[in-house]
């Protein structure tokens, strides 16, 4: 045991760290002291105190001046950074408040990636480099259960027009506009690159559509418009993601509804027609909302109003 006394607080305050640094970078008591304004005596007591606290000297003293210990010239390196640290923790705080840091668990159905998504990534990603988005692709149904288990920050999700999704309450929503749903066609059929399309013809295809659970307003608004024609559709498949439905289109199982921004998607097989003239003024819509919890952390708040903004702007023709 050294001859001070065993530490009596694991905890020092900055003020002795801060104390102790200068006083190791200027090695003179007098100069130290005059650099943190206050007397000499008073930090020759803090010093003591330090070293009580530590369990070991950090200072040599003697008549030619003020040396580091081994312990001393150790902890120099250390303190630095801890200070160092300290002092950002104000600016820590504040770009956390403001959304500057932060992570953003999104999700998507698989459409909104033939749109803007990926750009508006980009540009969020340059816009806000210490915001990290992790993405999660997932249908309507899935995002819904994953912000019920809190395990997802926004969603964009695809639905009928003015319809919430099911299951949102407590979410709130930012529409991102609509857009009509096109018919896809596989090119096995004879007549699928015809000039004019039969709305009968039409009518009594098989049908590949996605199944009701996974975005109920938008499979009720295509199958009423079937009804409203007095005809009920013939399924032949269903399926969960839209480039599968398109693929199934291309092997000539029927023909399917898809948003226009699919139309990016080109498969062998399949040709997008929109509806005929006597069927076009009741043609199905599709809305695609951004989703987010009402207590939304900061940096979720700043990807909504990034989108927001973007999404207001007039899109090139």
């Amino acid at each position: 045991m050294s001859d001070l006394d065993a530490p009596t607080d694991a905890a020092i305050e900055l003020r002795l760290w801060r104390q102790f640094l200068t006083l190791a970078e200027t090695l003179h008591f007098g100069r130290a002291a005059a650099q943190l304004h206050m007397t000499q005596p008073p930090l020759s007591l803090a010093m003591q105190q330090l070293e009580r606290r530590l369990g070991h000297p950090v200072f040599e003293r003697s008549r030619r001046g003020v040396a580091l210990t081994a312990a001393g010239a150790a902890l120099v390196e250390p303190v630095r950074q801890l200070l160092r640290q300290a002092a950002a923790l104000p600016a820590v705080a504040s770009a956390a408040s403001l959304g500057e840091t932060g992570r953003v668990r999104l999700g998507f159905v698989s459409t909104v990636g033939f749109g803007p998504l990926p750009g508006w990534l980009l540009q969020f990603r340059d816009a806000n480099p210490a915001v990290s988005v992790a993405l999660r692709e997932a249908t309507g149904d899935v995002q819904l259960a994953a912000f019920a288990q809190r395990e997802l920050d926004a969603g964009f999700l695809l639905h009928a027009p003015g319809m919430a999704p099911d299951g949102s309450t407590g979410l709130q929503r930012l529409s991102l506009g609509g857009e009509p749903l096109l018919l896809a066609l596989p090119t096995s059929l004879p007549w699928s690159s015809a000039v004019r399309l039969k709305a009968a013809t039409l009518l009594a295809q098989p049908l590949v559509i996605f199944p009701r659970l996974i975005a109920p307003s938008l499979y009720d608004a295509v199958l009423a418009f079937y009804h409203r024609h007095g005809v009920t559709p013939t399924i032949a498949q269903e399926a969960i993601q839209m480039q599968t439905i398109v693929n199934l289109v291309s092997a000539g199982l029927g023909l399917a509804w898809v948003p226009r921004s699919m139309t990016l998607l080109q498969r062998a097989g399949v040709v997008y027609r929109p509806l005929p003239a006597a069927l076009a003024d009741a043609a199905p819509r599709s809305e695609t909302s951004l989703v987010w919890p009402a207590d939304a952390p900061p940096a979720v708040l700043r990807f909504v109003d990034f989108v927001r903004e973007r999404s207001a702007r007039p899109r090139a023709a």
